[in-house]
């Protein structure tokens, strides 16, 4: 049975990728995009993800513009890891099609409550927008089917700060409301996406393929792992949010512990940090499923084996 889903990103180079294997798999159907601050501006994000839909040839699938700021921390965005308009060297033709009128937050909220346990909500990007429908409808607890998200640094370091991932550190409070609004929630963490590394062989197998795809996946992740070369050692880039999509009709490439977990939202060194309380130290129910083994080769070839079919689907 198709699976429904919304997806609350900020693309972003890992988003993009994220957006197109969504679009590229037969087990998902994409209701639409809730764009958020980021990886770059909600405005620029908004601009991209109209862009990507544009060059996959689904146009039709609408997007909204969400929050441009956390909820309480000042913005932060990642010009340094993304690229000034955050799809790294690609340069993709200005969209045809706006984004749809209206606020992606009240979105969120109409989707879900208007389709109760069919809607599944996979956020890839600071969680402003999901704590802000929480904040508005707190009843999308009980109508979401589950929410997949990518973020936090269990075991692993942070990406950002030494103890906290992006996504988590640019708007924490966010992350704590959501984490503890009562969802079911599975948490893709550094952990898991980590061991997911994009070389230069895997870009070239897509060389050659009809349409405009694989130039793009080849001039965004460029500078992706130019990134991942000179300020994290890694030979190729880490591509996070794809395989958060991908657990949503392929869960088996991961294996999961319930777990009580948090977010440090006291300031100081640790702020943002995601931790999970494994010795029960607590005495807390668990909150979520938390993703913490890989099969990180079935999950590449999956990856690249979609975006070859897309890309053939797309260029005939």
């Amino acid at each position: 049975m198709t699976k429904r889903i919304l997806i609350d990103t900020d693309p972003g180079i890992d988003d993009s990728l994220a957006i197109l294997l969504a679009l590229a798999s037969p087990e998902v159907k994409l209701e639409g995009l809730t764009v958020v601050h980021g990886n770059c501006s909600a405005e620029q994000g908004t601009v991209n993800a109209l862009s990507i839909l544009e060059l996959a040839k689904a146009e039709h699938i609408p997007v909204l513009t969400g929050c441009d700021l956390p909820l309480v921390q000042p913005s932060l965005l990642a010009p340094e890891t993304h690229g000034g308009q955050g799809l790294g060297y690609a340069s993709l033709p200005s969209p045809r099609n706006q984004a749809r009128a209206g606020h992606a937050v009240d979105f969120l909220i109409e989707q879900i409550m208007s389709n109760p346990g069919e809607i599944t909500l996979v956020a890839i990007g600071p969680l402003t927008n999901v704590a802000m429908a929480l904040r508005l409808e707190p009843r999308i607890v009980q109508n979401v089917k589950e929410v997949v998200i990518m973020g936090g640094a269990i075991r692993h370091e942070g990406n950002t700060t030494p103890m906290a991932e992006f996504n988590t550190f640019v708007d924490p409070h966010a992350a704590h409301m959501v984490y503890h609004s009562g969802m079911p929630i599975t948490l893709v963490p550094l952990d898991v996406t980590y061991q997911v590394v994009l070389n230069h062989a895997d870009v070239d197998r897509l060389k050659g393929l009809p349409s405009g795809i694989p130039q793009f996946i080849e001039d965004a992740t460029r500078f992706y792992m130019e990134f991942h070369d000179e300020y994290q050692q890694i030979d190729g880039c880490v591509i996070n949010d794809p395989l958060a999509l991908a657990l949503t009709f392929a869960p088996e490439l991961c294996n999961y512990e319930e777990q009580y977990v948090d977010v440090d939202i006291n300031g100081g060194v640790s702020m943002g940090n995601t931790f999970a309380d494994f010795y029960k130290a607590l005495n807390q129910p668990a909150n979520m499923k938390v993703a913490l083994g890989i099969r990180p080769r079935q999950f590449l070839d999956l990856f690249l084996e979609r975006m070859e079919q897309l890309s053939k689907r797309v260029g005939s």
